[in-house]
Formats: structure tokens, sequence, C-alpha cells
């Protein structure tokens, strides 16, 4: 087959793949967190493997345990985020009528620092701020049911996902070699390597940048509690499990609680300084140790390429997209980086003459 082809048929096949996941985006939720879910409990089934214990009992002992966990993190916690999501979305209108306030009475003192013409544009800030977390306020409840956010999509999502992650986990060994078994014998080397290169990355993503979110989420939950922030537990939460997206967590878990802090403690610097540096603070840990530690060079993507694929898969994909656009960035990376490497291996690069090519930079 020439060169000409096979871009044809891995082209035909990305298209097909594209319209297969675009019509039937409405229920691969459960699906696609099941697969999650077992490709980031295979190593445990293994190990279980190699002390001699079934793979289908290996399969259930591991699934078992996860859900129990979940189940009681559920019982123990979801009562008391709820109460606070409740009273977060009550009070925040409130909170930012109150800081309007307060800029208001500060606006002389504010003047004279920054001058009239900056402290016109911060107080058209604040007020652009409050009509969008007015209007989101006021069209979440639709959001949460375009989403899929149902009585009925939550049950039967509940009940598929782990379904689908027993057969999954049941089969996975099966399932790759058998996928080798499909690859062209001329070019599986190449392939396999490649393969490899997409596995680091999705370790990276779901193993080692998974576990950035949940501890960046403890983390601010509980500090945010200890200092005594109103709602801090759900505002640490939602700082931490939006860190998945280029800095959006830490502004938004910023912006909130800066906010929340300085109406809370009625102006008190001291307070809103500690609440500022709890997210200064573990920025640096998160930057500095976390993510070299956990996640490494796995994920090679630039941020701006991260939030272009986050924001063009969820226009197009809605919540599923949101939750694919992670992984398929650090693939379409490994791809984009291995076409840069045999492009400047091409004579259409170094010309007749030859010559050596360089290595990609990060995508």
């Amino acid at each position: 087959m020439t060169l000409r082809n096979q871009v044809l048929v891995w082209i035909g096949l990305l298209v097909a793949l594209v319209l297969m996941l675009w019509v039937f985006r409405a229920i691969l939720l459960p699906f696609i967190v099941g697969a999650a879910l077992a490709y980031l409990l295979n190593p445990l089934v293994n190990q279980l493997q190699k002390w001699r214990i079934n793979r289908a009992w290996a399969t259930t002992i591991v699934l078992l345990s996860v859900i129990t966990i979940v189940v009681s993190i559920f019982i123990m916690f979801v009562p008391l985020i709820g109460q606070q999501i409740i009273g977060l979305i009550q009070r925040l209108p409130q909170y930012v009528s109150d800081l309007q306030a307060l800029f208001a009475r500060w606006s002389p003192e504010i003047n004279a620092w920054l001058g009239p013409e900056r402290a016109a544009q911060l107080q058209a800030s604040i007020n652009d701020l409050a009509r969008q977390a007015l209007g989101f306020i006021a069209t979440l409840p639709g959001e949460l049911v375009n989403i899929g956010l149902t009585g009925a999509a939550v049950i039967g999502f509940t009940v598929l996902t782990p379904v689908v992650a027993f057969y999954l986990l049941l089969d996975w060994e099966g399932m790759v070699h058998g996928i080798e078994g499909l690859l062209p014998k001329e070019h599986k080397s190449e392939i396999d390597t490649i393969l490899k290169d997409i596995d680091k990355s999705m370790a990276g993503v779901i193993r080692g940048q998974g576990g950035v979110l949940l501890i960046d989420a403890a983390f601010y939950a509980t500090a945010l509690s200890l200092i005594g922030l109103n709602f801090g537990l759900v505002v640490g939460l939602i700082a931490g499990l939006m860190s998945f997206i280029p800095f959006v967590g830490f502004v938004l878990g910023f912006g909130l609680s800066v906010g929340i802090a300085i109406v809370q403690f009625s102006g008190d610097l001291l307070m809103v300084g500690i609440v500022a540096g709890v997210f200064l603070f573990w920025q640096f840990i998160e930057g500095n140790i976390l993510y070299p530690k956990l996640v490494g060079s796995s994920i090679n993507i630039n941020p701006v390429w991260m939030m272009f694929a986050l924001l063009a898969l969820g226009a197009v994909f809605g919540f599923v997209g949101l939750l694919l656009a992670v992984p398929m960035a650090a693939i379409a990376s490994v791809l984009v980086r291995y076409g840069v490497r045999k492009y400047k291996e091409s004579t259409l690069y170094l010309g007749s003459s030859g010559g050596t090519g360089g290595d990609p930079g990060p995508v």
C-alpha cells in the first residue's frame, strides 16, 4: 500500500471515530468513566494475579474495594458537601452585593491609591464579574440538565459504570493482545513504540494528574475549613477538582475564597492574607513537588493546547467532550511529536542531499 493510501485509511478511521463519538455522545458517559476506571485499576489486578489469585477474583476484589471506599466517602461527605453547595449558591448574590458595597465604602482610598481612571476600571470589572456570577447561578439548573445530571441518568451511570469497568478489567489483557495481533506486521515494532508512548502519557493523565487533583482538593478543602472560611469545604473541592484545566482551578478557587474572606472577616487583612497564602503556598508545592513527582514529563503538552482541546471538545461533545479532552490531547500530542520526527527524517525536510533531523519540541 502506498503512503498516500495509508494516510487516507488512517484519516478515514479518525473521521469514523469522531462521527461515532458525536452520534453516541448522549450515552457514552458510563462507558468512558468505566474504561478510565478499568485502565486505572488494571495494575492492581495484575499485581493480585502475580500473587496467584485468579483474574476474575482479582477483578472482583479490586472493584468491590473501590466501590466500598467510594460509597463510604459518599455517605460521610456528600450530605455536607450538598448543603454547602446549596448554601454557597444561595449566598453568592449577597456576597457580590457586599463586595460592591465594600468597594463603594472604600472608594476614596482606592481612588487615592489607584487614581480615578484605574479605580473606575476596577469598579467596572467587579460589576461585570457580578453580572457573570449571577447569570451563571441563574442558568446552573438548566446546565445540569443539559449534561445529563437528572435522576434517571445518575442512577443509570452509577449502575452501569461498575459493570463496564468489571468486564473491561476481566478481559483487559485479552483485548490488549487482540489489538496487538491486528497491527500490520511490517510496522509492528514502530507502532508498539508509539502505543507505549501513548500509554505513558495516558498513565500520566489518569493516574498522575488524577492523583494531583485529589490531593489538591483534599488540601484546599481541609485548609480552608480549618481557617474557618464559610463554605471552605466546597470551595476547596471546586478549586482542586477544576485544576485539570490549567490555571482555572487556582484562579476560580482564589477568587471565590478571597471574595468570601473579604466579606466574612470584614476587611481583616490578616485573615484575607492567610486565605490567599493557602493558595499561593500550595501552588508552589504543586508546581515544584507534586507535579514533578506524580506526573513528571509523561504529559508533555503545552497549556494553550490543553485549554483549546477542552474548549473545542466541550463545545462539540458537551460534558463527555470535557472528560475526553485531556486524554485525547495527550494522545494527539504523542502522534504530533511522532509526525514531526518522521517529517524531519524525510527527504521532504532534508532534501535530496540528506542531513540530520532534530528532535521535536513540546506539543
